[in-house]
């Protein structure tokens, strides 16, 4: 077990999945995660590397759901008007007059199910074997690619209301590889978006909604191995971390918000191929 030789007293040192992870590697991750959850460049892929390249260990699952939890209380605070009409719609649906907003929790629902099951049958690889830094730096670029190529070629004659049963299928097919971290799970959801001609903006909302129901998913399914660790100073720690993650979550879907108002995703491509670049070269050196 590696041991973190920068801890000071005042950075209590925490046992989670069998890793000591210290106070300031939590806040990190979490403002990581934040900055990165809603973008299109990969948060998991992030917070791998992060820990790898400081030589910290793996922090695992269970503190990966923790940070995504601040992230999404952050999505649901921006998008609380369609949450509310969500919300209205489904209550009037179980009278008979179900609308749009009924309607739009349905395609939700369809495009979760597949990463659900994938990752639930394949908890074991993903939380191993493919959180490695390699397959992280040629899926940012690869998937970088798909983007510009999906931003290019893409119409922007649709909007969110338009997504058919058939869509929510293919986004949520399509969601499914960002089990593999440096995918991106709102990257690859917001490519197929656009592949169906969604409009920039509506395939991010699009990707933005879809991630409270996967997150929440996620987090069900790590809720045990959080209780089990039986460490009351974790959730104080995870106190921190969530409160971190929620600010700069909530900042990082405001400024990607309005960026798409005026340009495409051109931004994140060159990030994205700049961050993998630098992987594979800090790798094959």
């Amino acid at each position: 077990m590696q041991t973190l030789e920068w801890y000071k007293p005042c950075h209590r040192i925490q046992n989670v999945g069998g890793y000591k992870i210290a106070l300031y590697h939590i806040l990190l991750l979490a403002l990581i995660q934040g900055i990165t959850e809603f973008l299109p460049v990969s948060s998991s892929g992030h917070l791998v590397v992060t820990s790898q390249l400081l030589g910290w260990p793996d922090q695992g699952l269970v503190i990966d759901v923790a940070v995504h939890l601040g992230t999404l209380f952050a999505v649901m605070l921006y998008f609380w008007r369609d949450i509310w009409f969500i919300a209205v719609d489904l209550t009037r649906l179980a009278i008979g007059r179900g609308g749009a907003g009924a309607q739009l929790a349905g395609r939700l629902l369809i495009a979760t199910v597949p990463v659900f099951i994938v990752g639930y049958l394949a908890r074991d690889e993903i939380g191993s074997w493919l959180r490695d830094a390699e397959i992280i730096a040629w899926a940012t670029i690869g998937f970088a690619i798909v983007l510009w190529i999906a931003d290019r070629l893409g119409m922007t004659v649709r909007r969110i209301e338009h997504i058919g049963v058939g869509n929510a299928v293919f986004i949520g097919l399509m969601q499914v590889l960002a089990l593999v971290p440096g995918v991106s799970r709102s990257g690859i959801t917001m490519t197929a978006g656009r592949l169906l001609g969604l409009e920039r903006q509506e395939a991010a909302r699009f990707s933005l909604l879809l991630s409270i129901p996967t997150i929440v998913g996620a987090a069900a399914l790590s809720g045990v191995e959080i209780y089990q660790a039986g460490d009351p100073g974790l959730g104080q720690d995870a106190a921190l971390a969530v409160g971190l993650s929620f600010v700069t979550g909530l900042a990082a879907i405001a400024a990607m918000m309005h960026w798409l108002k005026r340009a495409g995703f051109g931004i994140f491509v060159v990030y994205r191929l700049a961050l993998g670049a630098g992987l594979l070269y800090w790798i094959y050196s």
